[in-house]
């Protein structure tokens, strides 16, 4: 599949799709990155040539900036009805969060606002110490994170410490983002490139059935109790058993020594010398 975007450069290498951001001159989540990230969203959730998306930008002091302050100037000054169902913003954002793929941030700069709810939506985050920087700015200016910022915090680092970024609108670092739980991991800026393009392509590596299936049921305890979410994990293990995929690498790691102690040991490095690109 071709993609063609004003403010996206996409490529696609090996099952990944490497997706630079490019909205100069700060990457601003503008109505042009809005639409085209909708779009890219709505056609990447279907290619069964891409099983990982790792999104990077063109400009190294910027990730994403933030939403357009401009465009929120513009809403109405007379608040709507309560809404029903979430936001265009924020399903596109949650579309990168269910779709059955695995969704990666490499941040190299700013991502505060929308950019940060959007870094939050995806599946991982990884960041540039020295370079990356991460807030949510909203309540300073009078508003609130309304990009589902003030839904994601909370689930990934507690009440207080969302508080903390939703309230203190400060700036967070790299390494302080990673001891909070921000990002997975900080990074020194020459490893952090090395590392996202490794994970990635071993990811993708690997069934993409099992990927699909293994997501939705770690989507799954965002929105279920403990015990249907169990249901819901037995459910999805017993359909990636039932896959050919899961047949073929299940055999090929038993002739490879799996269940062995020397092989056991560095399990990971089995995992490494298998063939990928099952179905």
């Amino acid at each position: 599949m071709a993609y063609e975007f004003q403010s996206l450069a996409v490529r696609v290498e090996r099952c990944v799709a490497w997706v630079t951001i490019d909205n100069p001159p700060i990457n601003l989540f503008d109505l042009v990155l809005m639409r085209d990230m909708d779009a890219f969203g709505r056609e990447v959730e279907n290619d069964e040539a891409v099983r990982a998306i790792v999104f990077q930008s063109a400009n190294p002091e910027f990730f994403i900036a933030h939403a357009d302050i401009e465009l929120i100037q513009r809403m109405p000054t007379t608040p709507p009805p309560r809404p029903e169902r979430p936001s265009f913003f924020q399903a596109m954002c949650d579309r990168f969060r269910t779709m059955p793929k695995a969704t990666i941030a490499k941040i190299e700069g700013c991502a505060r606002g929308g950019g940060s709810e959007f870094s939050l939506s995806l599946d991982m985050r990884f960041a540039a110490l020295g370079r990356a920087v991460l807030g949510q700015p909203e309540v300073a200016i009078g508003i609130i994170p309304g990009g589902s910022g003030t839904q994601r915090l909370p689930r990934l680092l507690g009440r207080s410490r969302a508080l903390e970024i939703v309230l203190g609108c400060d700036d967070f670092d790299a390494a302080t983002a990673e001891r909070y739980g921000y990002v997975n991991r900080a990074l020194p800026p020459d490893e952090l490139g090395p590392f996202v393009e490794r994970l990635a392509y071993r990811i993708a590596s690997f069934p993409a059935e099992a990927i699909a299936l293994a997501k939705a049921a770690v989507v799954a305890a965002d929105d279920l109790s403990t015990t249907e979410g169990l249901v819901e994990e037995a459910h999805n293990f017993n359909l990636s058993v039932a896959t050919a995929g899961a047949q073929t690498r299940m055999r090929r790691a038993m002739e490879l020594g799996a269940q062995t102690r020397d092989v056991e040991l560095t399990l990971g490095a089995l995992f490494d010398g298998m063939q990928g690109g099952e179905p």
